[in-house]
């Protein structure tokens, strides 16, 4: 059975509220998953599709901005711990967190759309990541990459961003 409108927007009973994010936590982390399954560009290291962020995106638009913060976090630190790893937690964490606070805004100020937000957060994410390499193995020449991955990040949030706009239309209706 599908959750009700009311359940995404306000989930009333916090049971509800654990349902609803504990399976958006595992469909995000099924989808970073197959993400790492899918070379893009083998000999460029850090460009992914970002399927996960579908889910995120979704969970930004249906229910409440931190719900969607904790999705990103529990994914990040379970996908990390099963199978990737600390340093990969870290890289993760720095891009989803700067990416996550560049969609709320944006799509909180109301002057973007779905595809426009998903867009920023691509670009967000991988500058985050690049910004936590430069930190971590002390080298600040690695922003040469920098227009490379913010332009496969605009790509891939383009993509996710329709997607997303997909499932918002036929979620809507199927909710109510």
């Amino acid at each position: 059975m599908m959750p009700s409108q009311d359940e995404f927007k306000n989930p009333g009973r916090s049971s509800g509220r654990v349902a609803v994010c504990a399976l958006l936590t595992t469909l995000a982390m099924l989808l970073s998953y197959i993400d790492s399954l899918i070379p893009i560009l083998p000999q460029i290291p850090g460009i992914k599709l970002g399927l996960a962020n579908i889910v995120i995106l979704t969970a930004l638009y249906m229910l409440k901005g931190r719900y969607a913060l904790l999705i990103n976090i529990l994914r990040i630190v379970l996908t990390g711990l099963l199978f990737s790893g600390a340093v990969y937690m870290l890289y993760s964490l720095f891009g989803a967190l700067f990416s996550f606070l560049v969609m709320y805004i944006l799509k909180k100020s109301g002057l973007f759309s779905v595809v426009g937000v998903s867009l920023a957060g691509g670009a967000a994410h991988n500058a985050g990541q690049l910004f936590a390499a430069i930190l971590l193995v002390s080298n600040v020449n690695l922003i040469r990459y920098l227009p490379v991955l913010v332009i496969s990040g605009v790509i891939t949030g383009i993509l996710t961003g329709m997607i997303c706009l997909i499932l918002l239309k036929r979620l809507k209706p199927a909710c109510l």
